[in-house]
C-alpha cells in the first residue's frame, strides 16, 4: 500500500473541498471526521464566502486550521465545541486574505492563539487596512466588528517547520514559499500520513500548459478573458474564457477559472508571481 500524506493550507483547503464535492456534492456546515482525531468542516462558501476548516485534537486542546471570517469563525468554533470538550489553544491563519484571517478576533477573544508563518503578518502590512475597510463596507460580519484595522497573527513563526507536539500528535506547521500568497502556510501531520494535493497538483499543470500554449501564439489578453465581469461568491471576477482544460481536471475547474487563466496569463508573460505585478 502507498504511503499517504496528509497537508493542510491554502490549496489543499481546496483540495479537500474539491474532494467532497465530488464524492457526495456541496454540504455546507458539515463536519466530517477524516482520521481519528482530524475533522474537516465544509465552509458556506457560495453563500457566504467562508472556507473551510481543519479541527486536530491534541492531549488537552484543539488546533483550528483558519480563522475565516468573523461569522465563519463562530460557526467553526462551535463545531469544535460539538467534537471535543478540549479548547481551541491555537487558530493557523494559512494566508492573509480576509476569509481566512478576518476571523482572528473572534477566535482570540474566545481565549485562542492565533499562528502563522510571519509572511502573513508581513502581507497585512502590505495590503491592510484598505482591504479591510472596503469589506467592512460589504460584510455585515466584518463590519460588525467596529474596528479599522484586522487582527494581525498574535504568534508567528520564522523557521519552517514550526512544531507542536504532545504525547499523542505531532502537527507541523510549513513554508515552502511562494503558492497563494507569500505566506502562505501548511499543516503537515507526519503520523497520519493522508495526501490530497494531486489533483490540486494536475489542474495547475493543465493550467499552465493552456495559457501558456495561448501566450507562444502570441495570444493577447483581451483574447482568452473577453472584456466583461460578474459576481462570484462576492467577488468581481472576469465572465468567462476561451480557454478549456481537459476532462481529466474538470472536477477542479469553477466559477473562477476566467481570473485564474488572467492571473496565469500575467503571471507567465511578466515572468513574476501574480502578488508580485503592479496593481
Amino acid at each position: 500500500m502507498k504511503k499517504r500524506i496528509w497537508i493542510f493550507g491554502t490549496f489543499v483547503i481546496l483540495a479537500s473541498l474539491a474532494l467532497f464535492v465530488t464524492t457526495t456534492g456541496a454540504q455546507p456546515g458539515t463536519v466530517k471526521q477524516i482520521v481519528p482525531g482530524v475533522w474537516f468542516r465544509e465552509g458556506d462558501l457560495e453563500n457566504q464566502g467562508h472556507c473551510n476548516n481543519i479541527i486536530i485534537e491534541m492531549k488537552d486542546y484543539l488546533i483550528v486550521v483558519d480563522a475565516n471570517f468573523p461569522s465563519g469563525a463562530r460557526l467553526a468554533l462551535a463545531a469544535a465545541k460539538k467534537v471535543s470538550s478540549k479548547p481551541v489553544k491555537y487558530v493557523f491563519d494559512t494566508h492573509h486574505h480576509g476569509d481566512h484571517a478576518y476571523g482572528n478576533p473572534i477566535w482570540t477573544q474566545a481565549g485562542a492563539t492565533t499562528l502563522a508563518y510571519k509572511g502573513v503578518a508581513e502581507e497585512m502590512k502590505r495590503y491592510e487596512p484598505a482591504r479591510w475597510q472596503a469589506t467592512s463596507k460589504g460584510r455585515k460580519d466584518v463590519g460588525d466588528m467596529h474596528l479599522d484595522v484586522p487582527e494581525p497573527p498574535k504568534q508567528t513563526f520564522d523557521k519552517s517547520p514550526f512544531i507542536l507536539k504532545d504525547d499523542t500528535r505531532e502537527v507541523r506547521f510549513y513554508f515552502f514559499g511562494w503558492a497563494h500568497t507569500r505566506g502562505d502556510g501548511f499543516v503537515y501531520l507526519p503520523k497520519e500520513k493522508v495526501l490530497l494535493l494531486e489533483g490540486e497538483l494536475q489542474f495547475m499543470t493543465e493550467l499552465h500548459k493552456a495559457v501558456g500554449a495561448a501566450v507562444k501564439q502570441g495570444k493577447k489578453l483581451t483574447d482568452i478573458v473577453p472584456a466583461g465581469t460578474k459576481m462570484v461568491y462576492g467577488n468581481e471576477v472576469p465572465a468567462s474564457t476561451s480557454i478549456t482544460l481537459p476532462d481529466n481536471v474538470k472536477n477542479w475547474v469553477g466559477a473562477f477559472l476566467p481570473a485564474q487563466v488572467r492571473d496565469t496569463y500575467e503571471e507567465i508573460s511578466q515572468k513574476k508571481p501574480h502578488g508580485d505585478l503592479p496593481h
